[in-house]
């Protein structure tokens, strides 16, 4: 057991006998009362989440959380497929845990996966990722005033916007967090 204040983002804790992942953490103190964190947690069971308050004198669980680098391969019916480059050993995660980070995984990349009791829950994106522009209309002449910008898809089917010059079969840099355009690759 040990204290709230080691609560931090991306660990993992017990809570109502259920493995919980800490999206959000905050420590507040209001006054003379005694401090606590508020945290955002996600359920890895059925992926919900929920919003709680654990006070400094209340003792916190950790599990034990492993992270292993496997290879993206591809989606199916069953749920989503992770290789291991070396054993060749096949991972699926359910699709209900990869729904946001789906549209930036791309096959025979390597992407990191958190296990929790030897069970996999999360995959860890990068802060970004190289993609190719699949669909992409052409500027129009002219549209350069300022940092006109267009609609664009990527090998995935991520939808974004690019600068007027992206053209179809450019490599881009995508930001993971908020799917912005970073630049060409």
């Amino acid at each position: 057991m040990a204290s709230p204040t080691e609560i931090r983002k991306g660990r993992v804790i017990m809570y109502q006998s259920v493995p919980h992942l800490v999206m959000e953490m905050l420590h507040r103190t209001q006054g003379r009362q005694a401090g606590f964190i508020q945290t955002t947690l996600r359920n890895l069971d059925p992926g919900s989440s929920t919003a709680e308050k654990f006070r400094s004198t209340e003792n916190v669980e950790f599990c034990h959380v492993s992270t292993e680098t496997l290879e993206y391969s591809f989606s199916d019916d069953q749920g989503i497929h992770f290789m291991h480059p070396e054993t060749f050993e096949d991972t699926v995660l359910p699709r209900d845990l990869v729904t946001e980070q789906k549209q930036y995984l791309i096959p025979n990349h390597s992407y990191d996966l958190l296990f929790v009791d030897d069970k996999a829950v999360e995959v860890r994106l990068p802060a970004f990722v190289e993609m190719t522009i699949t669909e992409s209309p052409e500027g129009i002449r002219g549209d350069s005033a300022s940092n006109v910008q267009k609609p664009a898809k990527t090998e995935t089917g991520l939808a974004l916007q690019v600068p007027l010059f992206v053209k179809e079969g450019d490599k881009i840099r995508v930001s993971t967090d908020t799917g912005k355009y970073l630049g060409r690759a």
